[in-house]
């Protein structure tokens, strides 16, 4: 079917294709809300294959994207890795501007599509590349850690990139008795609970996790007993104080099919609740909703959009990209 082709209308045709798709997210979509995703769904299936596109979804997007339309799934890292390994000629990233930049940087000559530019980071926002410099000036020797929730000018400025999933092996790497951790505050005191090295930390956070409160917390136990709350190490120490597991997205994820908590909430972006309940339809999940409103700037349409243009496409000065990718790549190869 080419583009021109493409059918938006909710036909019986496009019913029967997309059934088995809403079958797997009926538990987190309503029925009545099917018809206006599954035509989108239906097109962006199809799209792909003429493209030779593969599409990358943050754990944080919603479940039509994230199980509906997306061939990669997962966490920072877990996008990156494939990232690295994909052979498709396209890459759409369902997802914030950094992880486009970091997929391009690992894809230089792959088309990677970002379907709003305006999608960016708060992280990403609260650090910059002169902010790098003048922190080594400051520390001479000490090596510097990037989140990779940061630009890729940042990416270049530093010595080694982690996610929240690796941060503590990747400090544990390096050598040294201190490391300049960098830029979220509060995933900086956690690892230095973690480790005996010296953790310099950048008093930069994410927006979604920071509004969270011990307070809150406390209320939610309150009101539901047998509660077991999991918390992102993006959250304030408060938060994670009370917590009865702290872990990375991936791992938060396999907290529950592993513990499967009769109720469980997850501190975290609330997409991602309705994501993993999808798979464990057994664990009751309470919403404590707090969306990332950079995320939500992706959608079926802009998806389906960036396929049918092949824009916006996601471009990295070469100088700055070939450095980033030094970071990125030492950060994929610890603990391979």
């Amino acid at each position: 079917m080419s583009v021109a082709e493409l059918d938006l209308e909710y036909t019986p045709a496009v019913a029967a294709a997309t059934r088995p798709l809403y079958e797997r997210v009926a538990k987190v979509i309503p029925e009545v809300e099917w018809p206006f995703h599954a035509p989108l769904v239906h097109a962006i299936n199809t799209l792909k294959k003429e493209r030779n596109a593969v599409i990358l979804a943050h754990n944080y997007q919603t479940p039509e994207i994230f199980h509906c339309v997306s061939d990669i799934v997962g966490d920072s890292l877990a996008l990156a890795r494939k990232a690295a390994q994909t052979d498709a000629d396209v890459i759409v990233m369902a997802g914030v501007h950094f992880m486009a930049e970091t997929a391009k940087i690992l894809n230089p000559s792959k088309t990677v599509l970002m379907p709003d530019m305006r999608a960016g980071c708060s992280l990403a926002d609260s650090i910059t590349a002169a902010d790098i410099r003048l922190l080594r000036e400051a520390h001479p020797g000490v090596p510097v850690v990037t989140y990779v929730n940061t630009s890729a000018e940042v990416k270049a400025e530093s010595d080694i990139c982690c996610t929240s999933g690796n941060a503590v092996e990747i400090v544990e790497s390096l050598d040294g008795d201190s490391v300049l951790f960098l830029p979220d505050e509060y995933l900086a005191s956690w690892v230095a609970t973690q480790t005996k090295k010296k953790i310099i930390k950048w008093k930069g956070h994410c927006e979604v996790h920071e509004r969270f409160t011990g307070a809150e917390l406390r209320d939610y136990r309150t009101r539901f007993k047998d509660l077991t709350i999991i918390a992102h190490p993006e959250c304030p120490p408060e938060v994670l104080a009370e917590a009865d597991f702290v872990g990375s997205t991936a791992r938060m994820v396999e907290y529950v099919g592993e513990a499967r908590p009769n109720r469980v909430l997850m501190v975290t972006e609330c997409s991602m609740s309705d994501n993993v309940a999808t798979e464990y339809p057994d664990v009751e999940f309470i919403r404590p909703c707090n969306l990332c409103p950079h995320m939500k700037r992706v959608s079926l349409s802009n998806i389906l959009e960036s396929l049918r243009t092949l824009e916006p496409t996601v471009e990295i000065d070469p100088t700055v990209a070939d450095r980033a990718r030094l970071a990125v790549e030492r950060m994929l190869a610890v603990g391979r």
